[in-house]
């Protein structure tokens, strides 16, 4: 029996994703950065700014602006007024979250069901509510996963790195020639880029990213989505046939680590190999 070696779809090795924080006008700039590399980001949107209740409106986008401007990215939740989870009573949580949520999905026009901790504080008791509203996965702050981690509950999904370590983390994955699952998950905030005046790092990170052969560019939940099909599978009891039950079409080597016998099996199929 040859136990299946999955890969991200279209049978590539890397994945790359984004996470940038609490709604910046500056997420303009870099999302025509973005686009022009062909990158994905998810954009974790802060409900009171969008709407014009938080004293840092003037520096925010709002909520006519979202639907236009994040098209072909995900806007995610970040609380509605970017309260630390984790010291707050119950009551105000729910608020945080389903607040913003409701506020988002308004302004985007489709369900909002990732989150971003806000600076990273969060709870076991918060967990259990953003499960409860809906939310697939929760990033916190705790960096420097390395490229092999794919989180066992996205509800504490570390991401790779900050931006500011990029470049150094990079190699681990572009170095690497093997057909092998692999993520790097940036994330920072988009008004970094001008307070450091070092918009030319993202460039340089895009330039590197851009065109990757065996890359494939996804948004949090895109990613997310995607492992929890693979988790989702059907095996057989004799190691040979394989179920899918979920909406994703999921990519593997039929040989295990022979790596060569690369298949595919779409939503509803089962395969024999």
């Amino acid at each position: 029996m040859k136990t299946p070696i999955y890969l991200f779809p279209g049978g590539k090795s890397k994945a790359v994703t984004f996470s940038y924080d609490d709604g910046c006008i500056q997420d303009k700039k870099l999302i025509e950065i973005f686009n022009r590399y062909g990158m994905k980001a998810t954009f974790n949107l802060n409900g009171a700014a969008v709407d014009g209740r938080d004293w840092s409106t003037s520096k925010r986008i709002s909520a006519d602006q979202i639907k236009e401007l994040y098209a072909g990215h995900e806007v995610a939740a970040h609380a509605e007024f970017h309260a630390g989870l984790d010291r707050i009573a119950a009551t105000d949580v729910i608020r945080e979250i389903f607040n913003d949520r409701m506020i988002l999905e308004k302004a985007a026009g489709v369900p909002v069901t990732g989150f971003a901790y806000p600076c990273g504080q969060y709870s076991d008791q918060a967990i259990e509510i953003l499960r409860a509203a809906g939310f697939e996965y929760a990033r916190t702050t705790e960096y420097s996963a390395p490229v092999r981690y794919i989180p066992d509950d996205f509800m504490r999904w570390k991401p790779t790195c900050h931006h500011c370590d990029a470049l150094q983390r990079m190699d681990a994955v572009l170095n690497e020639t093997r057909p092998l699952m692999q993520t790097l998950y940036i994330y920072g905030h988009s008004f970094e880029f001008d307070r450091d005046d070092n918009w030319d790092l993202i460039e340089t990170i895009c330039q590197k990213l851009t065109g990757l052969p065996d890359a494939w560019y996804c948004t949090n939940i895109m990613l997310c989505r995607y492992i929890k099909a693979i988790r989702s599978l059907v095996s057989g009891a004799n190691g040979h046939l394989l179920y899918n039950p979920t909406a994703e079409t999921v990519w593997f080597f039929a040989d295990g680590w022979g790596m060569s016998d690369l298949r595919s099996i779409a939503p509803g199929e089962t395969v024999e190999f």
